[in-house]
């Protein structure tokens, strides 16, 4: 799918339509101190199984694609799920 670089949305800061700049919404590195985590690992530590079972088949080939939009007078960042798509392409 091809998506515009820069598009006309509702800004709910600006209170009105203004442009946006839009990029591709990549997620962060994951804290290995946050509680969640360290309790995970400690479940995993030692001769237990995994915590959570291994899947076997793989029914879902494509992630679902989410994008940042940016506020061009304002800075607010919307972020907007475009669906499971094999290739997104920025133009």
């Amino acid at each position: 799918m091809r998506f515009p670089k820069t598009a006309n949305v509702y800004c709910p800061r600006c209170d009105t339509y203004t442009e946006h700049s839009v990029t591709m919404y990549h997620h962060g590195k994951r804290r290995t101190l946050a509680e969640g985590q360290r309790r995970y690992e400690r479940k995993l530590k030692g001769y237990g199984s995994s915590r959570k079972p291994k899947q076997k088949r793989f029914a879902k080939l494509t992630k679902k694609i989410t994008v940042k939009m940016t506020c061009r007078r304002c800075g607010y960042v919307l972020h907007r799920t475009l669906g499971r798509l094999k290739k997104v392409e920025l133009v």
